[in-house]
């Protein structure tokens, strides 16, 4: 099958101005005419003359619209010459993880989809908010790029017809314009749980954990509120450091967090603490949607 790019005229729209920690809006805002699809025009538009041929990375937290939004996000980069996209299964990254894979494969940034500690579903927040190549989140300089463009966006690009499975591990290569154009959909956890094991000595952990001798076994607690570090919480504290799987809670990333706030704090995370209380735990943890 033949692909081609085509372009969409739109209108701006005037309240698109990202903080480091994003553009962080009503989920029926981005749901708006062209709306996400700007806001993602301007962001790729900030590589320049380096976006043909580009690589990136995509993933978010998994809240409502996350699916819709990674699709948008491979139709555009496909019609603007980007290369490679390298996606988390599902769409799912976290915003640490993003960060790891931008270093480890020197891409040229990433896309991260998500608002964070705010709430998530049909009637709550979405966002999107851009690291740039040292894996870090955009600066000041670089958002007020991005708002500068999307205040004079007059259209974007696209491949309609392009469809991408991103819920299976794996390379999907494509033809677009002429130009090669590659979808790697890889494993959420796996690059960051190696890092992990380079800064932190995951054997002693384990031992920790384990108990031996005089040593009683070390409890944990650890809530990932129904957000993005349940595949991570599930791989490295159950699966490599041998913690029993009732020391974590809330670990299937939902859409909308499973009616939770997913902010860590004494008022969101009022289960870890009147847990702890009861003495049964010599450690709890719990994470916000993105991790």
């Amino acid at each position: 099958m033949l692909l081609k790019g085509i372009k969409v005229s739109t209108k701006a729209y005037g309240d698109q101005k990202p903080g480091t920690s994003g553009l962080r809006k009503a989920v029926k805002v981005f749901q708006q005419k062209n709306y996400t699809e700007n806001f993602i025009q301007s962001t790729l538009d900030i590589l320049g003359d380096k976006l043909k041929g580009s690589e990136i990375v995509v993933g978010g937290d998994g809240r409502y619209y996350c699916k819709d939004a990674v699709d948008l996000i491979i139709k555009i980069s496909a019609a603007n010459g980007v290369s490679k996209l390298l996606v988390g299964q599902n769409g799912i990254l976290s915003t640490p993880a993003v960060s790891a894979l931008i270093r480890k494969h020197g891409t040229n940034g990433g896309i991260i989809l998500t608002a964070s500690h705010n709430p998530g579903g049909p009637n709550k927040d979405f966002g999107i908010k851009f690291n740039i190549s040292n894996g870090g989140p955009a600066p000041d300089n670089v958002t007020n790029q991005i708002f500068d463009l999307s205040k004079n966006i007059k259209e974007y690009s696209i491949v309609p017809d392009l469809k991408v499975d991103f819920s299976k591990i794996g390379k999907q290569m494509f033809t677009v314009d002429g130009n090669p154009f590659t979808v790697e959909v890889i494993d959420s956890v796996e690059d960051y749980l190696q890092l992990m094991k380079e800064i932190f000595d995951f054997p002693s952990i384990k031992n920790l954990l384990k108990g031996g001798g005089a040593k009683k076994p070390f409890k944990i607690l650890i809530n990932s509120l129904n957000g993005v570090t349940g595949p991570y919480v599930r791989r490295i504290f159950i699966d490599e450091l041998g913690a029993p799987v009732d020391n974590t809670v809330n670990t299937v990333p939902l859409e909308d967090f499973g009616g939770l706030h997913p902010d860590p704090n004494l008022t969101y995370a009022a289960e870890l603490v009147e847990a702890l209380k009861v003495g049964d735990y010599d450690l709890g943890a719990a994470f916000d949607g993105d991790g």
